[in-house]
């Protein structure tokens, strides 16, 4: 792509966000308005973090061609608005020490025996010794750069005797991770599980892991799991962008008749299709025409996609084929 239509795109999109951020209320409809910049503010976080800063020197660059005036003041604000800037991989490590915290003071009182329904089987002891360990193993294998697979069967827990002991345990096992991914370029490549193999992949799939884990926990003590939007579709993309590479979704997955699947987040206008069956499976994000469709909150979806919710219940509308549906959310059961 040449740098002149770089220019050109960088500087198109600086001024549909400023019409838009400026526009009156009377000409267009505040709520509209909203959605357009999450909608916009949500595609632009989800470029890399060269990309996100060449793209704020790109409008940077577009506004300082303007003439002095209010005008040229609301362009400049735009790289500052969207968080281009921002460094990505901090921001991921910032939210699983966020979101780990949270995890452990919601489970610290809680008697470790206690079940956890949307991890059949599954005790909060048995919750908190998973999470511990996922971040046992991926600290392990950023610290060592691995360059091949290291089951997490085969790193230390140095788990405590006493289960109530483990929220601290969890505590302790974050914090070393964090220090971990913090101190590592995250375009250092790597081998990982997933689609991306850079250090860059850990602290955005431990987020995910923090996002569920947490909604497992407040799911069994009655709470309502609250994840924000643009977290939420960020996940549902993550989870779909790794499908493929995780063996135990794949295979089941690749054994599906032919169908599709679209998910509508009512609340931010966002849509995903995918498709499966003797293609193979794909997804796009749109919402495209599919076999089913299902609509709800963005965070609604993301917990459905995980299997924290089922699509009977009252927050999903779903229209189309239900079977389509039920054998997707089957194959990919976790």
């Amino acid at each position: 792509m040449s740098d002149a239509l770089l220019n050109a795109l960088a500087e198109a999109l600086a001024d549909v966000v400023t019409t838009i951020d400026t526009c009156d209320d009377d000409v267009l409809d505040p709520d509209t308005a909203v959605k357009w910049l999450e909608t916009t503010g949500y595609l632009l976080d989800r470029l890399p973090p060269a990309d996100r800063r060449a793209l704020s020197a790109l409008m940077r660059r577009a506004a300082a061609r303007q003439p002095d005036g209010a005008w040229r003041e609301d362009l400049l604000r735009i790289p500052e608005g969207f968080g281009l800037d921002d460094d990505q991989h901090e921001l991921y490590c910032d939210a699983v020490e966020q979101l780990t915290r949270r995890f452990v003071e919601t489970v610290r009182d809680v008697d470790p025996a206690t079940p956890v329904p949307s991890c059949p089987g599954w005790t909060f002891a048995d919750l908190v010794r998973h999470h511990g360990a996922t971040h046992r193993w991926m600290e392990h294998l950023v610290r060592t750069r691995a360059a091949e697979r290291v089951w997490s069967r085969d790193v230390p827990l140095e788990l405590p005797d006493d289960p109530k002991e483990y929220p601290q345990w969890l505590a302790r096992s974050a914090e070393a991770t964090l220090r971990t991914l913090r101190s590592v370029d995250p375009e250092t490549p790597m081998w990982s599980h997933g689609a991306d193999r850079r250090v860059r992949f850990f602290p955005r799939r431990l987020h995910f892991e923090a996002v569920v884990h947490l909604a497992d926990a407040e799911l069994a003590l009655g709470l309502e799991p609250r994840v924000p939007a643009g977290t939420a579709a960020d996940g549902i993309e993550e989870f779909l962008e790794n499908l493929p590479y995780f063996s135990w979704l794949a295979e089941p997955v690749g054994l599906l008749a032919d169908g599709s699947v679209r998910l509508s987040a009512a609340d931010t206008g966002a849509g995903w299709t995918i498709t499966f069956g003797q293609a193979g499976f794909g997804w796009t994000k749109s919402a495209a025409e599919a076999d089913v469709g299902v609509e709800a909150t963005a965070g609604d979806l993301l917990l459905l996609v995980h299997g924290r919710h089922r699509p009977d219940d009252e927050r999903f509308s779903v229209v189309g084929d239900r079977a389509v549906l039920d054998a997707w959310l089957g194959a990919t059961a976790l």
